[in-house]
């Protein structure tokens, strides 16, 4: 039976160095909702992990859950509180279930151009990078510009190497300076334990104000990045494997009407995961289940010293981690160069992505317009 369910999913040292391809994205995130909402941490750690290990074992490929980002910002931001949030997860999956069943989720994804799904990609590529170098590789002054130099240097010199992937060596590198630089071992033994992730009822004044407030942002940046542009990420690294938006709306749908329940976040699927845990040498869904054990061991055992322990991780490895993300997600454009029409159309998408307010809406709406409006009345490309 065992075998059974692990069909086509390999343990092995690439699937290792993959499963942290997404924890420079997740784990500033997290850290931050906890700190903002007052949230169990173990609990959300734990919710966290389940849902990474299910996702591996539905899709079987390195198909990782993140936090919904926008609902992130706005919570990290406004400090909007941790009930409301429970509330908008579970607002934000009845919404995806409907689109689903109801087949609007695979007619947008019929509807909207590549060029502008690449622009989505390439938008998300240039938000990560900024990210990355603007805020984590800085963040430990000297020494942490030189731990960040180390990094890189050791990512691109074994970039694709499958025998010996950098990943493993980057984040084993972070934990090194962590123990340097007063992680003390103590803390996280004196705080060790087991506990469940309580259950949590989601009034119907929260799940309103939730929809308002949270899912309504989040909803546009869902759509486009983790259900069409993931679904393209796969067709991309992945051409032998099919998996339709539909499907992929149905699961992130199953894991907001679940998690908010146990005092999980809400979640999504995204390309920018996807390709992380690729470009680190993952290539099925035994990097994921890799990725939530992790967050599941934590959840359960180490729910009292974690914000401690993620205080000391060195923020510029995250950074590091998250650059490389960023890079694989913006080379996706390379295949729109044979097309100047479309290519002006998916580097205009990414750049509103960025720069203008609710970027990916706006940029998602731009690139509709210009693509079928030049295809109406604009000469032949």
């Amino acid at each position: 039976m065992a075998s059974t369910v692990l069909a086509n999913i390999r343990f092995d040292r690439n699937e290792w160095a993959g499963s942290f391809g997404d924890i420079g994205t997740d784990l500033p995130l997290m850290v931050g909702i906890v700190m903002a909402t007052g949230l169990d941490a173990g609990g959300v750690f734990a919710v966290f992990g389940l849902l990474q290990i299910a996702s591996g074992l539905v899709y079987r490929l390195p198909m990782p859950v993140q936090p919904l980002k926008v609902m992130a910002v706005l919570v990290i931001t406004q400090r909007i509180a941790g009930n409301i949030l429970l509330g908008a997860g579970l607002a934000i999956g009845a919404i995806m279930f409907v689109l689903s069943v109801s087949g609007a989720l695979g007619f947008l994804a019929r509807r909207i151009p590549r060029c502008v799904v690449r622009g989505i990609q390439f938008g998300l590529g240039l938000s990560m990078a900024s990210l990355a170098l603007r805020t984590y590789v800085p963040a430990g002054g000297p020494s942490g510009y030189v731990l960040a130099a180390v990094a890189l240097m050791v990512m691109f010199g074994l970039w694709g190497h499958r025998r010996l992937p950098p990943g493993l060596i980057v984040i084993g590198l972070g934990a090194a300076y962590a123990l340097a630089n007063g992680l003390r071992l103590g803390v996280i033994t004196d705080g060790f334990g087991f506990s469940l992730p309580a259950f949590h009822r989601p009034v119907p004044a929260d799940i309103l104000t939730g929809f308002i407030v949270l899912a309504l942002p989040q909803l546009p940046l869902s759509i486009s990045n983790s259900v069409i542009a993931t679904e393209q990420t796969i067709a991309d690294l992945f051409p032998a494997r099919k998996v339709k938006a539909r499907r992929i709306g149905f699961t992130y749908a199953a894991m907001n009407l679940v998690a908010p329940l146990l005092g999980g976040v809400p979640v999504c699927h995204g390309c920018g995961g996807l390709a992380g845990h690729y470009a680190f040498g993952a290539r099925t869904g035994g990097s994921v289940i890799l990725y939530g054990t992790f967050y599941l061991f934590l959840g359960l055992f180490l729910g009292g010293p974690l914000h401690e322990v993620l205080k000391v991780f060195p923020e510029p490895i995250l950074g590091v981690v998250l650059l490389c993300e960023a890079l694989t997600l913006l080379g996706f454009v390379r295949d729109q160069a044979g097309n100047a029409r479309h290519l002006a159309i998916a580097l205009l998408v990414g750049v509103i992505a960025l720069a203008v307010p609710q970027g990916f809406v706006v940029g998602l709406l731009v690139g509709c317009v210009a693509y079928y409006g030049f295809r109406r009345f604009g000469a032949p490309a």
